[in-house]
């Protein structure tokens, strides 16, 4: 039972690493968007192939007002609630099999 704790616990990690990584891009998104950078530069298709599958449905909700989008802060919102939900079930179970 001890491996399926540490299995668990290591799975908790990994969701926390993969939210952090993906807040960390959004955030990188939003302030290339700031300035005038090519958009076919290879950083700019990174950062929207990685953060679109999160962004685009979003975006069908209106959240806009104005020039302002608030969809990457409603993506901020979510990745945290997401990441708090597993992270919390993943380590409980990890101590329920330790």
């Amino acid at each position: 039972m001890y491996i399926l704790g540490t299995i668990f616990q290591g799975l908790a990690m990994l969701v926390n690493g993969i939210c952090t990584i993906l807040y960390w891009l959004i955030f990188a998104r939003i302030l290339i968007s700031w300035f005038p950078i090519d958009p076919y530069s290879s950083v700019v298709q990174f950062l929207h192939q990685a953060t679109d599958p999160i962004l685009e449905p979003l975006r069908r909700i209106p959240l806009r007002l104005g020039m302002i989008d608030f969809t990457p802060l409603l993506a901020f919102m979510l990745i945290y609630i997401v990441n708090n939900i597993l992270v919390i079930f993943l380590t409980r179970l990890a101590y329920q099999f330790r």
